[in-house]
Order: C-alpha cells, then sequence, then structure tokens
C-alpha cells in the first residue's frame, strides 16, 4: 500500500500525456499493480528482455504495448523501449513494484513546462528491506564520483526519470547494461541540460532482484557505471535511433528559442 502523504492527489489541469518505459524480465507478479497505477491516458510499454513467467502475455491482456528486446540488459531493454516511444516525453519506471507509475504525472509537468530537462526520482525508502544496504551503499559511492565527473549534486541515480524523446536520443546513448541510467545523466551534463530530482517512496519490490539483490550484481553494476564515468566530457557516439544533426541544446532552452524564433533564417 502507497502511503497516504505519497499518493497523487486529482488537479484540474490534465497531466502532459507521455509514453511509459517500463523494463522488465520476469514480473508477471508485479505487472497487474504496476499498471494500473500508469497516469490516464498514458502509452505503456512494456519491453520484455526474455521472461520465462508469462509477463508479456499479462502485460498485453492488461493493455501495454509489449516490445521484445532479445539482449540481456537492462540498457537494452531501456533503449528499445525508448526507440518504440512515440510521445514527447518518455518516462522511465521499474516494473517491480518498488515504484508507483502514478507519481510520474506531477514530474512530467514539471519537464513539460521547461522546469528541468531531465528529472529524476530520489528514492526513500519505505519499509526494512526495501533497499538493502549494499545497494544503498553503491549508489552513495556512484553519486559521488558523478559529482567529481559532472559537479551534479544528486543524492540517487535511480531508474524513475523523465526527459523529452527526442532530446534523449541525441546524446546518443551507447551502454546497454547497468550504466545507460548513468550515461545518461553523464551526456546530459556535458550537453547543458538542467538536472533535477525529487523525492519518490521506494517500497520492498516484487519478486527477487535482477541486478542489486546480491553483492555479485551490484559490483558488475557498479562496475558498468564506471566505464561510463571514465568517458572524457562531450563523448558523443552515434547509436541506435539517434537523432542526427547539428549539436542538440538543452531541451528547455531548445523549446524557448523555438517559441521566441531564435535561430530563424
Amino acid at each position: 500500500m502507497i502511503p497516504t502523504v505519497w499518493r497523487v492527489t486529482s488537479s484540474a489541469c490534465a497531466p502532459p500525456r507521455a509514453d511509459l518505459v517500463l523494463p522488465c524480465l520476469d514480473e508477471a507478479e508485479a505487472l497487474p499493480w504496476v499498471l494500473a497505477r500508469v497516469p490516464s491516458g498514458w502509452r505503456a510499454v512494456v519491453v520484455d528482455n526474455g521472461s520465462t513467467d508469462g509477463s508479456a502475455d499479462i502485460a498485453r491482456g492488461l493493455g501495454a504495448t509489449v516490445v521484445h528486446e532479445s539482449r540481456r540488459g537492462f540498457g537494452a531493454a531501456c533503449h528499445a523501449g525508448l526507440l518504440a516511444a512515440r510521445a514527447d516525453l518518455v518516462c522511465f519506471c521499474d516494473c517491480d513494484a518498488s515504484m508507483d507509475p502514478g507519481l510520474l504525472a506531477p514530474m512530467a509537468a514539471r519537464v513539460a513546462s521547461g522546469e528541468a530537462d531531465l528529472l529524476l526520482g530520489r528514492r526513500r525508502p519505505q519499509g526494512r528491506g526495501a533497499w538493502p544496504a549494499h545497494a544503498r551503499a553503491g549508489n552513495l559511492a556512484l553519486a559521488r564520483m558523478l559529482r567529481h565527473r559532472t559537479g551534479l549534486r544528486l543524492h540517487d541515480l535511480g531508474p524513475m526519470r523523465v526527459a523529452r524523446r527526442e532530446a534523449l536520443l541525441g546524446l546518443g546513448l551507447t551502454d546497454r547494461r547497468s550504466g545507460y541510467p548513468l550515461q545518461m545523466v553523464v551526456r546530459a551534463a556535458d550537453a547543458g541540460w538542467h538536472i533535477a530530482e525529487t523525492d519518490v517512496p521506494y517500497l520492498p519490490r516484487s519478486g527477487k532482484s535482477k541486478v542489486t539483490g546480491t553483492w555479485r550484481g551490484t559490483w558488475h553494476a557498479v562496475r558498468d557505471m564506471r566505464r561510463v564515468l571514465a568517458e572524457p566530457p562531450g563523448t558523443r557516439s552515434v547509436a541506435e535511433g539517434e537523432v542526427s544533426g547539428p549539436e542538440h541544446s538543452p531541451p528547455a532552452r531548445a523549446a524557448r528559442a523555438a517559441a521566441d524564433g531564435e535561430g530563424s533564417v
């Protein structure tokens, strides 16, 4: 049960439309709750990454768009979802019921308004076991390394986030493992994006963790992320589905420039 203090309240203004990418590996138990919490009018894109428990059929039966990604890896699943997305705004969230997708609506509104180019959910654990000590320690270490690399003073590099699709594609993300979320932040920072975070509750997940449930899994994730942090500033590769063309300005600034007629011939 989501604590009342965290519930999304109704508003006279409808939240902006968005596509929600949900990387999925054997999440049959969690899917009904997760998909029931997707904001009204949004398209849920469940990226099945080799499930053997019928997750894809369950998601399809509950009205989600299902994409199959044969390459194993969190980044591979996330990027496949990004390519499959069609809305201007794209949100990401874990599919294990540890986070409430309903909380993405106000986050999307902040990005749509230009308040942030990339908005991250800062996880606040609810109850014992929601965030194992080794996983939290690894996250803190990465946050410190990120600060040293980019100057960003973020507290968390969690998976819940919102940004504009075309701008994300323009970053040329290439990591297809656990480093994908970090590479998104690093390259966005290098590109001058305004990156912010907001508190979100972090619940005990449904089922077994695929990445940080063990010390070994956490170590592999940290290894992938250290590799990303070693990228020199300004690194940008041509990746599948990338938007080609001139350098990409921060999304909010580019949107304001277009509205003001800047850059017109």
